[in-house]
């Protein structure tokens, strides 16, 4: 059986998987690796480098293959100018997380970009439906990276009885397998946005090292909270906070934020002067609770066919067992 949904009929994909646009992680080359599977990758824009941004983008040009760039909106706010080098790639969609898209939206739309828009409760979904998304992310606390407090299970079906029917809702948070998939899709969902799953895949740009500890973590190894942002002097607007795995900097600090906060400047140099030596002891794997599902790095192409045939076979299978009488038996 084939899943298309109405996300694989709007984004024009094959499959109703997206890759997060993990900033710095997620570049070309595994934008193009995920396209490519059928799937729909996702350019890490972040915080916005505008020379990683132009260089990234330009490594997309020629991909046949609908792809997409993401933003952290109230950062984009501070350069919106890097929209336009978006835009001029060409991307199916422009994705905003954390922010008003209302600012951005005619623009992207102008250029005829699809708006994609990750939610993290029901007020910013209707504040994204009223901005005209013609996608919304419901994302679970956990996700990896940013996020809220809402759980996968409970915002997912919440955002889809929001949208009724008038966009695709894509699930997020805590989802590495065709199970998520399986489950997100019973659920309403049109499809998932996978981020950790995605980083423990041979083309992302992650270290060796953080792919290795997420392929090591067992459920329950993340944290989500305000360390690791203040370690790096990168406080975030309420009521987001970052997910990451825990390690011997998270353990010292968590329950200390406040004196964190007053030894901000040296926590800080020590905090960069880890993460250039690529000591995961101090800087942050971000990672979200679908850490205990992971256990390779295979390539991004083999993930996206790994989850959309397990989930094809538990949907397959459950559909055939609805057919069984009340005694088991086939009729």
């Amino acid at each position: 059986m084939a899943l298309r949904t109405r996300l694989t009929e709007t984004l024009g994909i094959d499959h109703p998987v997206l890759s997060a646009p993990m900033d710095v992680v997620a570049d070309a080359k595994l934008v193009r690796a995920v396209s490519a599977a059928g799937g729909f990758g996702i350019l890490g824009g972040g915080y916005g480098n505008r020379a990683w941004l132009a260089q990234e983008t330009a490594k997309l040009a020629g991909l046949r293959q609908p792809f997409g760039i993401g933003f952290i909106t109230w950062s984009l706010a501070k350069q919106p100018e890097l929209l336009d080098i978006a835009l001029a790639a060409k991307p199916a969609a422009i994705m905003l997380s954390f922010g008003d898209p209302a600012r951005f939206a005619p623009d992207i739309k102008q250029e005829g970009a699809r708006l994609i828009c990750q939610v993290q409760d029901e007020a910013m979904a209707g504040q994204a439906l009223m901005a005209g998304a013609d996608i919304l992310i419901a994302q679970g606390t956990e996700a990896g990276g940013h996020g809220a407090l809402r759980t996968t299970l409970d915002i997912v079906p919440a955002v889809v009885d929001l949208a009724a029917g008038r966009v695709p809702v894509v699930a997020a948070g805590g989802l590495a397998d065709g199970r998520g998939l399986a489950a997100m899709l019973t659920l309403g969902a049109d499809g998932v946005l996978l981020g950790t799953r995605f980083y423990a895949s041979q083309e992302a740009a992650g270290a060796d090292e953080a792919k290795r500890r997420i392929c090591a973590a067992k459920s329950g190894e993340t944290v989500r909270g305000i360390i690791f942002d203040l370690s790096r002097n990168n406080v975030w607007p309420a009521p987001f906070t970052g997910r990451c795995l825990i390690n011997d900097h998270a353990r010292r600090w968590m329950g200390r934020e406040v004196e964190l906060l007053q030894q901000v400047e040296r926590v800080s140099a020590d905090y960069m002067k880890a993460r250039t030596e690529g000591n995961f002891e101090v800087a942050a794997v971000i990672a979200g609770e679908a850490v205990g599902l992971i256990h390779d790095i295979p390539p991004a192409g083999e993930i996206v066919a790994r989850i959309v045939g397990e989930a094809e076979q538990i949907l397959a299978g459950r559909s055939n067992s609805s057919r069984l009488p009340r005694n088991g038996t086939k009729e």
